[in-house]
């Protein structure tokens, strides 16, 4: 991705630049319970100004000292958190690599900070800013509790607030084996946030039309007069 954009998105989301996260946990607790996997996938506008994915980073991610691993999560994600292919760091390496991308993708847009965009993204946003106490990260791309939920835009444009059905409403492909993992979940999301944000600024170029085309029968109007 080049240093410079043809087309920033400074402008679109009030100077934030939308960068969607997920994340998986060894439980629920913030505080107690650690980071297993993180994900971030950058979003930007193409030739054409349609928002489409540009970056995936992610990482896996060694339990912090005395955290405490939820049974029943690591069930449901299926993560071995000690197995030692996972090639797993720790939560400082992870968030440094995951960040300075990220950074570097706020500069070429013209933003201001990044704004976190998930599925009930108040969970991730929770860890993460956890995460960046733990290891006193001092400058996060983040804003620290602003937040995007694809579970509300999915409700809105498709009818549908689970993170699949909204996924196969918009057309796309679901690989239930591969869900969990925080990069497909990820990755998904993205592909609907793009779609959702790219339908809505269809819609509002048929507005344009519209009331170009009722400006346009008002003065003919006027004129008839």
């Amino acid at each position: 991705m080049a240093d410079v954009v043809q087309h920033p998105l400074n402008n679109r989301f009030r100077s934030y630049l939308p960068v969607v996260v997920d994340i998986e946990t060894a439980g629920f607790d913030a505080k107690k319970n650690p980071l297993l996997e993180i994900a971030a996938v950058i979003v930007e506008y193409d030739n054409n100004e349609q928002l489409v994915i540009t970056e995936e980073h992610a990482a896996h991610i060694i339990p912090f000292e005395k955290s405490i691993l939820d049974p029943a999560a690591l069930k449901f994600t299926g993560i071995d958190p000690y197995n030692p292919f996972r090639m797993a760091v720790s939560e400082k390496e992870a968030l440094d690599k995951i960040f300075k991308p990220i950074r570097a993708a706020i500069k070429r847009n013209k933003c201001t900070r990044a704004i976190l965009v998930g599925h009930n993204p108040t969970f991730d946003i929770t860890f993460l800013n956890a995460a960046i106490e733990r290891t006193k990260i001092k400058r996060s791309p983040f804003h620290p509790f602003s937040s995007f939920d694809t579970a509300t835009l999915g409700g809105l444009m498709y009818q549908q607030t689970v993170l699949a059905k909204i996924g196969k409403k918009a057309g796309l492909e679901w690989d239930a084996k591969q869900a969990h993992s925080a990069l497909y979940d990820a990755q998904q999301t993205a592909d609907i946030f793009c779609k959702i944000v790219n339908r809505w600024k269809h819609l509002e170029s048929l507005d344009v039309a519209d009331n170009n085309t009722s400006n346009e029968t008002e003065a003919l109007i006027s004129t008839d007069k």
